[in-house]
């Protein structure tokens, strides 16, 4: 009995061995995955700590080269780094604030904070985007003509169009199909504001020696003024209150380029309008843009980004952007309560430093204007591609490549490149009018820039959706065969 126990017994732990070295396997190859997992995540994080310094190095030393610019050409503004990406521009002690804010019984303030990531992210998004409304962007996006042309039509009576033909009624007068004007169209563009400061300088032949020319609302051009801003027109922006005098302002102008000026709607349009669009020959369209929360602000600040989605070079003139404002002036009309002149000086100064605009004014035409201070070209592409990359957390942007912001995609097929602009019922002055010639400008007609770029965004037009956020695109992709 004791030798058949022992042997039991004996027998007994030879099986719990294999179980135990079984058990032992299971618990190492356990560790060493947790092991490796570990170390994945340690080396991914610590790749991802060594790209982020590398980003920061590189927004740093952007940060660096738009301060030295900024005190360069700042006429007394100085700019101080928080970070690689916050800096605070600060106008000099003594500074004389003389707008007053009645809603919140405070003066301007002499200094502004910004996020130069976003800032560059935003305005470098401009340079691909289409800032006119057309046809295929209300087809494209969600609803599109049921809430958001709404929007877009005064004297509705809804707010919805519950009913498209009506809103195609009120629209289609000045709704192209597709984009009328392509990114980098044009090499320079002039953005001529209507600053008081034009009367003290002679920019004029200056300003008509750019390929394209951009002004706003009432402002005359004729004989009178010529010298100081310029004959050349060939887009104006206009808020409501100007285009219901758009016929007077182009009859006064006294000038056959008139008839050829486009008209670009900054809010909406109505009755009203339409009657004055269907007896004149320009061409007209709705702007379609976003509205900056922080800046400048005003029909200024909507031709800079109206001229930067259609132009390489972007100089204004007209815009009072030196010491020693203390009304808002005209060139040919007396002094009335305007902007916060230095929130948008100090803007407009950040642009020129982050090489979005050139600025023209009278103190600065004393001076040789070379803008070897600003940040060059490569270094400025340089920090867009790190700033994009830091709020991506991506190593490579072209994970996402020039559509990562698209929240919305539209096609448009070739055989169906919809109606061009205009109504039946329009006069026999805008019929016989080159007013569409925007919209049929042969593809091949372009400059070889404009083309070039068109293939390298594969076709597809980019226009912002909602208010002032970087990922919210609308992106229409057009047939290589729809190239028109």
């Amino acid at each position: 009995m004791r030798g058949h126990n022992k042997n039991t017994s004996s027998g007994g732990g030879g099986n719990r061995r294999p179980a135990i070295l079984h058990l032992v396997c299971v618990a190492a190859f356990f560790s060493l995955f947790v092991f490796f997992i570990q170390s994945s995540l340690f080396a991914g994080s610590k790749t991802s700590d060594l790209n982020n310094r590398e980003e920061i190095r590189i927004l740093s030393n952007f940060q660096s080269s738009v301060q030295q610019c900024v005190a360069n050409r700042g006429l007394g503004l100085t700019a101080h780094i928080t970070d690689h990406c916050k800096l605070t521009l600060k106008f000099p002690q003594g500074t004389n604030s003389t707008w007053y804010n009645a809603q919140f019984k405070i003066y301007e303030p002499l200094e502004y904070h910004y996020d130069v990531c976003d800032s560059i992210l935003l305005w470098e998004q401009y340079r691909n985007m289409t800032t006119v409304l057309t046809r295929e962007y209300l087809d494209a996006r969600p609803d599109g003509w049921l809430d958001y042309a709404a929007k877009r039509i005064a004297q509705l009576g809804t707010d919805k169009c519950y009913n498209k033909t009506l809103c195609e009624e009120h629209l289609n007068l000045i709704l192209p199909a597709k984009p009328p004007f392509r990114p980098r169209q044009f090499q320079t563009c002039a953005v001529v504001g209507n600053s008081g400061d034009l009367l003290k300088t002679e920019f004029g032949e200056e300003i008509d020696s750019h390929d394209a020319v951009i002004r706003d609302n009432e402002a005359p051009v004729n004989q009178k003024y010529a010298k100081h801003v310029g004959i050349k027109r060939d887009f104006r922006l206009v808020v409501r209150g100007a285009a219901r005098n758009m016929v007077k302002i182009l009859n006064g102008s006294c000038l056959l380029a008139a008839a050829d000026e486009v008209l670009i709607i900054k809010s909406v349009t109505h009755r009203d309008f339409n009657a004055m669009i269907k007896s004149i020959p320009n061409p007209v369209y709705l702007f379609q843009g976003i509205v900056l929360r922080r800046g400048a602000k005003g029909t200024g600040m909507k031709s800079v980004e109206l001229a930067l989605s259609m132009c390489d070079i972007v100089d204004i003139y007209g815009f009072t952007v030196d010491p020693g404002y203390t009304e808002w002036t005209r060139y040919f009309s007396t002094p009335r309560k305007g902007h916060n002149p230095l929130q948008g000086r100090a803007y407009y100064q950040l642009l020129e430093c982050l090489g979005v605009i050139r600025i023209h004014s009278p103190m600065r035409a004393q001076r040789k204007q070379d803008w070897s201070d600003v940040p060059s070209r490569e270094m400025i592409n340089t920090a867009h591609a790190a700033a994009l990359r830091l709020k991506r957390g991506l190593s490579d942007p072209s994970a996402l490549g020039e559509f990562g912001s698209c929240k919305v995609w539209g096609n448009v097929e070739p055989d169906n490149e919809g109606p061009m602009s205009g109504a039946s019922d329009m006069s026999d002055v805008r019929k016989n009018s080159n007013y569409n010639k925007w919209e049929i400008t042969p593809f091949e007609s372009l400059r070889k820039e404009a083309r070039d770029h068109y293939l390298q965004m594969e076709g597809v037009s980019l226009y912002k959706m909602d208010g002032n956020k970087l990922d919210d695109l609308v992106c229409v992709r057009h047939s290589s065969k729809s190239v028109a």
